[in-house]
């Protein structure tokens, strides 16, 4: 899980440093912006859910 992590945690980051221009835009780009990021962890729980059985898998 620390591969995980110390992959994600720059991810978080740039996050934290895009957040503050988020404020500037209207509400469509915030909406956007949300689903946009709620999509993307979906598909990062996808591919880790995936990853996991695999590997559950080969053991």
């Amino acid at each position: 899980s620390t591969q995980s992590t110390s992959k994600l945690l720059p991810v978080l980051v740039s996050l934290l440093l895009v957040l503050p221009g988020v404020e500037a835009l209207d509400a469509g780009d915030t909406i956007a912006f949300l689903v946009g990021l709620a999509v993307s962890v979906v598909g990062f729980c996808a591919c880790l859910g995936l990853y996991a059985r695999k590997r559950n898998g080969q053991q």
